[in-house]
């Protein structure tokens, strides 16, 4: 078993570099594969770490806690399993989304997603806040602290130094690009060029980053056909 799934793993593989002559049907069928795995795990998964223990299992026991009270055989602990009833109410929306498919009630997905994108940027925001805002800040002024309260090694300020003014430099004219609010004449001018220098400059870094991890993969997948591949074979 273990040499077959070899084999259907460099089958794969193979398909879907084949790509690189043209598009074919071998590649068609391993990247609806690919695609059809990937959502019928996804919806087990939802399914089972989701539905049933965030939405069925307390729903089905806040439904025998009320039979139970309405029969008057509720103890303690089943009354406090009432609360579980207020889930109909998250269920009853995300049904809601449902109505997409029905051209004619289409509509009502626009409640639903206004309640998911207002609590999403609700609890988002803060966090975009202090992530990228505020320890931005904080780490662009740390090596300035560091200097004024002297924990820098002596032979390490000059570097540090250099550092930290290239940094401030950087984030300046980089926010000064993106401030449209004043004409971009005279000194404004050269800041926002100087920030258009930084921004190429980290996108040629993140898009080589991009480059070598597909690399990297690229190597893995021609390593697995030539050792594990290959190997059984010769």
């Amino acid at each position: 078993m273990e040499i077959f799934g070899i084999w259907i793993a460099a089958f794969l593989t193979l398909c879907i570099y084949s790509v690189l002559y043209r598009d074919n049907p071998f590649y068609r069928f391993a990247e609806h594969l690919f695609v059809g795995i990937s959502v019928g795990y996804g919806l087990v998964i939802a399914f089972h770490q989701g539905f049933l223990p965030l939405a069925w299992e307390p729903l089905s026991e806040s439904v025998g806690a009320l039979w139970a009270e309405i029969t008057r055989s509720a103890t303690p602990e089943t009354k406090a399993a009432l609360i579980g009833l207020f889930k109909i109410i998250p269920i009853g929306l995300g049904l809601l989304f449902f109505a997409r498919l029905s051209p004619r009630h289409a509509w009502i997905i626009s409640y639903p997603t206004a309640i998911l994108i207002g609590f999403s940027s609700g609890v988002q925001i803060p966090n975009v806040l202090q992530a990228d805002i505020f320890e931005q800040t904080r780490g662009t002024l740390t090596p300035f602290a560091a200097m004024h309260a002297g924990t820098i090694p002596p032979e390490e300020t000059a570097g540090v130094v250099i550092g930290a003014i290239f940094m401030v430099v950087g984030v300046i004219c980089t926010l000064t690009y993106f401030f449209f609010s004043v004409e971009h004449r005279g000194p404004i001018k050269w800041f926002s060029k100087v920030g258009i220098a930084f921004l190429m400059i980290g996108f040629g870094a993140a898009f080589g980053n991009t480059v070598m991890g597909r690399a990297a993969l690229l190597i893995h997948r021609v390593g697995f056909l030539i050792n594990d591949w290959l190997g059984t074979i010769f």
